[in-house]
């Protein structure tokens, strides 16, 4: 008994009818996975899903080629083997994880997907003895290569410049709504809510182990706790705001980071090094807050600035007097 049989085939150990069974099976993939973007794109980006059912006709069309040519040299019997099964085959990303970072990111796998096949039937072509094989996946090859520029001429037949900026304006708003509005909100009360008990504990302890205790403790529990409300708050069908899930990550790390920030200078065992660290983290942190809010909410920088800064300030000077008292 072998204890270390390898657990996936070499490409170079396939036969030429194994290869081709591959090829089918991975156009068979593609060609789900860019109708499961359609789906998911159809109802907030209709044009754009259009283009991806264009590209799934595509590469049903390559699967009827490479299914012809088995049948033709090895009969209707295909073997079951896919990219998984073979050692350093290209991988196609979790459909799930791809949708979750909006639409750019998809049409940018779209892409990778192409350019990935490319590689692929070249390897393959080179690897075949059958001229009418070798000439076949010749072709599919070339067709693979000029897919991104298909793509994008796809995408100018079926996206004109006002449905372009309707759907890209869309996709950002999602991504705000989602992402950055309960990030932002998370970050806001991370930075400024923990304030007060971090610096009241480091002056009246002065003892840089006890206030990183206190602004961890402080900094998670904010976190936990900010990321269930939001992900309870509201569950996104009517407000259209996106997944309660996505919003509840976004809104909780962000408001554990916003408060670890300032906690985690106190790792450093002087007291008066940490503190003066802290001050600029905090600095840093009421800064990007303000230029968050005027680069995704569109606050002016300055009205941005002053609720920011001066809220943190006033929480700041609130934590550091009642610690010396």
């Amino acid at each position: 008994m072998r204890l270390f049989q390898p657990q996936r085939l070499r490409f170079s150990e396939l036969s030429e009818q194994e290869v081709l069974a591959l090829a089918i099976s991975s156009e068979e993939d593609d060609a789900r996975i860019y109708r499961g973007y359609a789906e998911r794109l159809r109802a907030d980006f209709p044009q754009t899903a259009q283009m991806f059912e264009a590209m799934a006709e595509e590469e049903d069309g390559h699967r009827q080629r490479l299914i012809a040519m088995h049948q033709r040299r090895f009969g209707d019997t295909i073997p079951l083997i896919r990219r998984e099964h073979v050692n350093g085959f290209y991988d196609r990303r979790p459909i799930w994880l791809v949708e979750s970072l909006g639409l750019d990111r998809i049409r940018a796998e779209a892409a990778r997907m192409e350019s990935d096949a490319h590689r692929f039937y070249v390897t393959a072509a080179q690897h075949s003895t059958d001229a009418d094989t070798r000439k076949l996946l010749g072709d599919l090859a070339a067709a693979e290569a000029g897919h991104e520029k298909k793509a994008g001429r796809l995408e100018e037949q079926m996206l004109d410049d006002e449905s372009r900026e309707s759907e890209d304006a869309a996709a950002h708003k999602q991504f705000v709504l989602t992402w950055v509005q309960p990030g932002l909100a998370g970050l806001m009360d991370g930075s400024v809510s923990t304030l007060a008990p971090i610096f009241a504990t480091a002056f009246a302890t002065q003892d840089p182990w006890t206030t990183f205790l206190v602004g961890l403790a402080a900094s998670v529990g904010a976190g936990i706790s900010m990321g269930f409300t939001e992900a309870a708050s509201d569950d996104g069908k009517l407000s259209g705001r996106g997944s309660p899930f996505k919003r509840g990550v976004s809104s909780g790390v962000m408001t554990t980071v916003g408060g670890l920030g300032h906690a985690l200078p106190y790792l450093i065992p002087d007291f008066w090094t940490a503190t003066i660290i802290a001050f600029i983290v905090v600095f840093i942190e009421l800064w990007a807050i303000a230029w968050i809010q005027n680069r995704f909410m569109q606050t002016p920088f300055l009205r941005a600035s002053f609720q920011v800064v001066l809220g943190g300030a006033l929480v700041f000077a609130a934590g550091v007097l009642i610690g010396s008292g």
